[in-house]
């Protein structure tokens, strides 16, 4: 039973309707607010300082991919029980759950951090022609179809968390990863095929020091636009949050009666495979399908003296909204995972003090005692629910925010951005009830 079922005891719904108006006001506010006043909200202030030279990032990289490869082995050589074994909580909480949160807050740490660039630059330095050339149309399409491939395995595989089978894959997509670099060049295959480089550059436009590709700080999603997006990116904006909401939809009671499953007999991820691959597939083209519909509609609505022009720019206006949903996937992020962090983290921590299960104690971390103690109580539990309802809740804010901005800056005049904004207005006020809704949901697996 999934730990969140605990929650079911509050009165969620009154929480859900505070959040969904919350999320309506903060839409008719920024409707109201004057054009220079936004354009001032997000505009960065430059920090004035020089970018790190490029050898930290070879440095840094090195000492990562490093640290990767004693991960691997402590994982193929260690205990079993991926609560104890060091790389499942390494992998899934140190990194899919901390990294991808803090970088959603200080930036794209995985320009440093990615075990790809040391040992590339090491090893063909960093001026060598690449063999053959990754066509520039592709875009991040590469990186985006390694990354739904991704996400199938750690939401359908049977054990992802098993540290035999984790350690051959991580194994295995960094020598993919690497050949692709020396095949293609690095810094290619790290912007288009790399999909968690993809993944944390786009997220981290969402932090106030935006996606580091300029020194500055700011309202949190002034970095959205920093770059602009092309087509793949706008869809993989897209199909980061279509995976997160699916991954928290396929374990509520919901979910579990369309594909015909008794939650409270769950007969285990073998049974379910086939369902939860066409469950993510469809959620992930139908959520990119209807933001698709919802753009054109606001373009449409925006000049009902122009249609023809409006349609005609539907690209450039999916490509520039497309982003204002970072900040909702970021939200939902660290909401989903946070009792999972809470639980795991404790997990992380002691297995750090003791990597292989000998009875060490380094640094003390060794005596990390598990409590799960906080889920008795129902202070805690809504302490807990309102914090994570209140991730979601933000993040739609700030989305709206950020789409008021973009919507202005498209169309020009106030009236034409709120008229702009009905249809994703309407969207947003939908997901956040949709969001919410998950996380109070009955959960079986």
């Amino acid at each position: 039973m999934s730990e969140q079922a605990f929650v079911l005891l509050l009165p969620t719904d009154y929480y859900i309707l505070g959040g969904v108006l919350s999320v309506i006001a903060s839409i008719v506010l920024i409707s109201l607010t004057p054009k220079r006043f936004v354009e001032r909200m997000f505009a960065p202030k430059d920090l004035g300082i020089t970018a790190p030279p490029e050898w930290l990032k070879t440095v840094t990289s090195t000492l990562s991919f490093l640290c990767l490869m004693a991960l691997i082995v402590m994982g193929a050589i260690g205990p079993r029980d991926p609560l104890t074994n060091i790389l499942p909580l390494m992998i899934w909480t140190g990194w899919w759950i901390v990294l991808f949160s803090v970088i959603g807050v200080v930036g794209n740490l995985w320009l440093y951090l990615n075990p790809w660039t040391g040992p590339y630059r090491l090893i063909f330095g960093a001026d060598r022609p690449p063999p053959a050339k990754l066509p520039s149309w592709l875009g991040a399409w590469p990186g985006l179809v390694i990354f739904l491939a991704f996400a199938a395995f750690y939401i359908v595989d049977p054990a992802p968390e098993d540290p035999d089978r984790l350690a051959v894959l991580v194994a295995s997509y960094w020598f993919f990863t690497f050949a692709c670099m020396a095949i293609f060049g690095g810094p290619a295959w790290i912007a288009q095929g790399e999909a968690f480089s993809v993944l944390f550059g786009l997220i981290a436009r969402a932090s106030p020091f935006g996606d580091w590709s300029r020194a500055a700080v700011g309202f949190p999603g002034w970095g959205l636009w920093s770059r602009p997006p092309a087509v793949g990116l706008g869809v993989f904006a897209l199909a980061i949050l279509g995976v997160g909401s699916f991954d928290g939809l396929k374990e509520t009671f919901w979910w579990m009666a369309q594909i015909d499953v008794n939650p409270l007999e769950f007969p285990g991820r073998t049974a379910v495979i086939g369902s939860s691959i066409i469950g993510l597939l469809l959620a992930t083209v139908a959520l990119v399908a209807v933001f698709a519909v919802v753009i054109w509609m606001g373009g449409v609505i925006a000049n009902p003296d122009r249609p023809d022009a409006a349609r005609s720019r539907f690209l450039f206006l999916f490509r520039t909204f497309a982003p204002t949903v970072l900040p909702i996937a970021l939200g939902y992020h660290i909401s989903h995972f946070f009792i999972t962090f809470l639980i795991n983290g404790q997990y992380l921590l002691a297995a750090i003090g003791d990597a292989l299960a000998t009875g060490a104690n380094f640094l003390g971390l060794g005596d990390t005692r598990i409590t799960t103690g906080f889920l008795n109580t129902t202070d805690s539990v809504r302490s807990i629910w309102l914090t994570q309802a209140g991730f979601v809740v933000a993040g739609h804010i700030l989305a709206v925010l950020a789409a008021h901005h973009a919507a202005l800056e498209v169309f020009g005049t106030r009236r034409r951005a709120v008229l702009s904004q009905i249809p994703l207005g309407i969207f947003m006020v939908a997901y956040t009830f949709f969001g919410l809704w998950l996380l109070a949901a009955p959960r079986g697996a």
